[in-house]
């Protein structure tokens, strides 16, 4: 430091300090004062006058006035015991106590200096520095590291939380290469990643206690903050009173406490990290990706008139195909944030699944679609065993009229009566199916009629084995019954 006190310099000099150290005392040299009371003049004065004056030293820090001493070399041995003492607690730093102290020399007739005062005045008000690197954001510096070594490690370590120490070696050395071996489907590679802020640094002083460890400066550039803060669980706390109490959604408090879900039983005295994390930068990381991926196939149906309604063909079974896609990747601390699709090869093109179904309709034939035999209702009883016997169709009851209707197209093979069916239809579908209507209390066609699919055969009784009005509704596929749940439409 260099002071401007409204003295006249006669010389500059420093006072080397021992063990090595490399702390300046800054001192000037200045005439002695004339004191108001000297009744001669100066420049009169002979080689003999000069040699009466003694010498003091007046001491600075900063520009505070601390007081003035007769033996400079005091001073040095109050800073060199300073120093000692800050690098036996701060091992690994280069310490210098006396960057803010100032010496200004003056000759006087008589030396009146308040020492041991001026010593302990000095002693309290040295600040110990060290050299450090600062870690700044734009023009804002939040911490202090040891050296532009540790600063590295930090950049790098806070990428390194996001991605491999093997993908940061990979990137550095494509970085000089020239080309690039093409990415085979499967793989993912690390272009780039960047800091979402402009983090630079550069040498400063600072008290050795503001120097920060890179662990301690990562989480910083993380969070925000290098404490966290907790919070214990209290009687009558659930997850949303202790989010809002400190600012937080549910969700954030989750995130916060990975252990914790929704549905987790709190208990009191619990501790939850409850910190609210704003981070000073952020890690943007991307990747080029190639991924092979099917290329479903097409479902064509092809009508064709000339064959029977519900006739159905397979015409050419689907295949599916295969592309290889490149993506660019870009990642926000870890999380994907956007996908972008770069280009896309088709290795082998997809088949269409092709079928041909007929639609020609003709009254005689049934569609193979089976309609609701009745105007609603319900089912009263399904296909199964029932009562210690098996039940071979389902009972439809309460519908909005007793009128039956054909289930489907197709010609009337029976309509008379049954001891258990009591009176009952049959028609044939003519192909391969039948469908029973039994317990009508009337029947409205005859054997060998054309019936169409909703045209009225009868009317809903309860004749026959039966308990109340109701419908028993069968359908048989080549002459054996299946569930008619499993075909009506």
């Amino acid at each position: 430091m260099s002071s401007n006190r409204n003295k006249i310099d006669l010389k500059d000099f420093k006072l080397s300090l021992k063990n090595g150290h490399n702390s300046k005392l800054k001192i000037a040299a200045v005439m002695a004062l004339i004191v108001s009371t000297v009744t001669f003049n100066l420049g009169f004065a002979n080689e003999a006058d000069k040699e009466k004056f003694d010498k003091i030293y007046h001491v600075y820090v900063a520009d505070a006035y601390i007081g003035a001493v007769a033996n400079e070399a005091s001073i040095q041995q109050l800073v060199e015991q300073k120093e000692q003492e800050a690098t036996m607690q701060y091992k690994d730093l280069t310490i210098d106590a006396g960057s803010d102290i100032t010496i200004i020399p003056e000759q006087v007739f008589k030396v009146d200096a308040k020492e041991q005062e001026t010593l302990t005045k000095l002693q309290e008000a040295i600040s110990v520095q060290a050299q450090a690197y600062s870690l700044q954001i734009g023009d804002t510096v939040i911490a202090s590291l040891k050296d532009q070594k540790d600063f590295e490690a930090v950049i790098d370590g806070l990428k390194l939380q996001y991605v491999s120490q093997q993908q940061l070696d990979e990137l550095e050395m494509r970085a000089t290469s020239t080309s690039l071996p093409e990415l085979q489907a499967g793989q993912t590679r690390l272009v780039d990643v960047a800091l979402s802020a402009d983090v630079t640094g550069q040498e400063i002083s600072v008290e050795p206690s503001e120097i920060v460890s890179v662990q301690e400066a990562i989480q910083l550039l993380q969070t925000g903050t290098l404490e966290t803060e907790s919070y214990a669980v209290q009687a009558g706390d659930v997850l949303g009173s202790i989010a809002k109490k400190h600012d937080l959604t549910i969700a954030q408090l989750l995130e916060l406490n990975p252990s914790l879900t929704v549905d987790s039983i709190l208990q009191i005295g619990n501790q939850l990290n409850v910190t609210v994390e704003k981070p000073y930068v952020s890690v943007k990381a991307i990747y080029a990706k190639k991924a092979a991926q099917e290329i479903e196939f097409d479902k064509i149906v092809e009508e064709d008139e000339t064959k029977l309604k519900g006739e159905r063909i397979v015409k050419q079974e689907g295949a599916n195909g295969k592309k290889e896609v490149s993506y660019l990747i870009t990642e926000e601390n870890g999380v994907r944030t956007e996908l972008v699709p770069t280009a896309e090869e088709i290795i082998v093109e997809p088949q269409d699944y092709v079928v041909v179904i007929g639609t020609k309709v003709i009254p005689s034939v049934g569609t193979g679609t089976f309609a609701w035999p009745a105007n609603g209702g319900y089912i009263s009883s399904q296909m199964g065993h029932r009562w210690g016997r098996y039940h071979y169709g389902i009972d439809i009851a309460r519908p909005s009229n007793y009128t039956i209707k054909a289930s489907d197209n197709g010609v009337v093979k029976t309509a008379g009566k049954h001891s258990t069916y009591g009176n009952y239809v049959v028609i044939d579908h003519n192909n391969g199916y039948e469908s029973l209507y039994a317990h009508l209390s009337k029947i409205d066609v005859t054997v060998g009629q054309v019936v169409e699919q909703g045209s009225a055969i009868g009317v809903m009784g309860s004749t026959g084995r039966s308990t109340g009005t109701h419908l028993h509704f069968e359908i048989h596929k080549n002459g054996a019954e299946v569930n008619p749940l499993a075909y009506l439409n």
